[in-house]
């Protein structure tokens, strides 16, 4: 059974990566190229008028920055998923964008590879951060005064209610950057037993993944607390 291709809009300031994503992206039958932009004002009025799936966007656009442009799709077509495609020197820029709602980073030193998995993964609802790039979002989101955590509801006071010691321990050390096996060591216990208590915060916090889980303790504040 066919599905429909994924509608692509790229948008860059620079020709040469245009033609380089549209040379890539070419080559996926699941990917369609609806439009290209190369200015952040230009990326905003196609995004509205040709509705993309996914928007693959530098952060440093002329005419309009990114970040202004991304605002300004969140509001206007908050359907499409945005991905910023840009170098690594502008990680502050990346913590802002989550916030805005950035569905995905991808960095221009990306394999072809990569790029074809990122969309896939973003139109399926998921958030795309190498691993490098996740590290730097949540310790950026994690710096006392960075973000101010929301107000608290009932919602939130049941949902802390909900985890055992052992799990908030956990997502204090998801939020600090540890991956599965580092944080094993740390608490003398499998790896598998920490996929098991992640499978289990999953579920009670209703999130898809580390970084929604890690955003959540920082907006609870848990990343504070030893």
């Amino acid at each position: 059974m066919s599905t429909s291709p994924i509608r692509v809009l790229i948008a860059d300031g620079q020709p040469i990566v245009l033609e380089g994503l549209r040379a890539v992206l070419a080559q996926h039958d699941n990917i369609q190229i609806v439009g290209e932009a190369s200015d952040g004002m230009e990326t905003i009025e196609k995004t509205v008028t040709l509705d993309p799936d996914v928007v693959i966007m530098d952060l440093r656009m002329p005419r309009v920055d990114g970040l202004t442009a991304l605002r300004s799709i969140h509001t206007r077509a908050p359907r499409s998923k945005v991905i910023l495609f840009s170098s690594g020197d502008n990680k502050d820029g990346f913590v802002e964008a989550m916030k805005l709602g950035c569905s995905g980073i991808l960095s221009k030193e990306s394999s072809p590879t990569l790029i074809e998995r990122s969309i896939s993964k973003v139109y399926a609802g998921e958030i795309w951060l190498d691993s490098n790039t996740t590290a730097a979002v949540i310790r950026q989101f994690a710096s006392p005064g960075d973000f101010a955590p929301p107000a608290t509801n009932g919602k939130t006071t049941r949902e802390r209610a909900q985890l055992s010691q052992r799990e908030r321990e956990i997502i204090i050390l998801i939020a600090q950057g540890y991956k599965n096996k580092e944080i094993a060591e740390k608490m003398f216990i499998t790896e598998q037993t920490v996929k098991n208590h992640l499978h289990n915060v999953f579920d009670k916090l209703g999130v898809s993944d580390r970084l929604e889980l890690a955003l959540y303790a920082i907006h609870n504040s848990l990343h504070l607390k030893s």
